[in-house]
């Protein structure tokens, strides 16, 4: 089978930073579907993987992609709900080869049947970062647990991938007010922020404590949550203290252990949440099968023209070129929606 990979972690531009490659087909296990593998979406976790993890022996190569869209061509014997022919999606789990290739084994448990409305492309620009959206809002910020007043969110980076999910998530909670953050609010990303779904959009090159400030004088609910997705030390002190006492700061982001004073949440009472939306999958958690169910979720909110695809652009299709194109965008740190590649060359 065809498959993009690479052995030695080196900067994108290098010729052999992605390589074309030839590979077995893999043989999928007792809980296993072996998807043809038709779009696939490239996420900041493919470039972070790639410039730090290379081949382990120097012989097998690396296969990214956390993002996939494709065909059911066999079940192993442990499956259930799914059958030969299903059309499905998922992000899969950051221990096995991933999605960069024409074949690839994944555990049922975190795949779900693709929505009907939307293509390949428009499909698999929204797995992985519907889960890392739905697991911050529902399962660690757990916003559905108390309706009962009207509070805020704040979204840092709200118009890339998992910002533009999260945003049309939690628009759908009418307890909440959505402000997100873009470096043009009054520019291209604010009108896109505003169509997903964001009451309010400010500057994240400006503070943002004064700028919720403002909003909160003009009568915008409290700051009870915020979901930091890039930058967190940067803005760590204004989110505290623009948050209001008992609220939730969740993130995503990297950065070393220095970057963060987090004594000063105790004056507040504030928590502080971690997401990784791999770790059911890296874990086999007991609840490893929520993520299929939340993709199945989420796919009839897209059926239902509840949610849009974050689809930004169609790069080409697989291939080594492509995907060094694409991988170069993502590091741009300027990319709005998500990179897609559909179809393999």
């Amino acid at each position: 089978m065809k498959a993009v990979g690479y052995f030695q972690s080196l900067p994108i531009t290098a010729s052999e930073s992605l390589i074309d490659l030839e590979l077995p087909m893999p043989a999928p296990g007792a809980k296993d579907l072996l998807v043809e593998v038709s779009a696939i979406a490239v996420n900041p976790v493919d470039t972070k993987i790639r410039v730090r993890r290379a081949s382990a022996d120097g012989a097998t190569p690396v296969i990214l992609g956390w993002d996939a869209v494709g065909t059911v061509r066999a079940i192993g014997p442990e499956v259930a709900g799914f059958a030969v022919g299903d059309r499905v999606w998922y992000a899969g789990d950051i221990t096995r080869p991933g999605s960069n290739a024409q074949f690839q084994a994944v555990d049922h448990r975190i795949v779900a049947k693709a929505p009907a409305t939307l293509s390949d492309a428009e499909a698999a620009a929204l797995p992985l970062t519907a889960i890392t959206a739905w697991e911050l809002l529902f399962d660690r910020l757990q916003v559905q647990q108390q309706p009962e007043r009207p509070v805020s969110l704040l979204v840092t980076g709200a118009a890339g991938g998992v910002g533009s999910i999260l945003v049309q998530l939690a628009a759908r909670q009418k307890h909440l007010t959505v402000i997100g953050t873009s470096s043009e609010p009054d520019g291209e990303g604010g009108k896109w922020l505003h169509a997903l779904g964001a009451q309010h959009v400010i500057n994240h090159r400006e503070p943002l404590a004064p700028q919720i400030a403002a909003l909160q004088q003009a009568g915008v609910p409290p700051l009870r949550y915020v979901t930091s997705l890039t930058h967190t030390p940067q803005h760590f002190k204004d989110f505290i203290e623009a948050l209001e006492p008992q609220g939730k700061l969740a993130m995503i982001d990297d950065f070393g252990p220095q970057d963060l004073d987090v004594m000063a949440l105790k004056g507040k009472s504030l928590s502080l949440h971690w997401e990784l939306m791999f770790t059911r999958s890296m874990h086999a958690t007991h609840d490893i099968a929520a993520q299929g169910r939340l993709l199945a979720d989420v796919a009839a909110m897209v059926d239902a023209g509840q949610i849009r695809t974050t689809l930004a652009d169609v790069v080409g299709p697989i291939s080594a070129e492509t995907l060094k194109r694409a991988h170069a965008l993502q590091e741009s740190q300027r990319q709005r929606g998500k990179l897609v590649l559909s179809g393999w060359a």
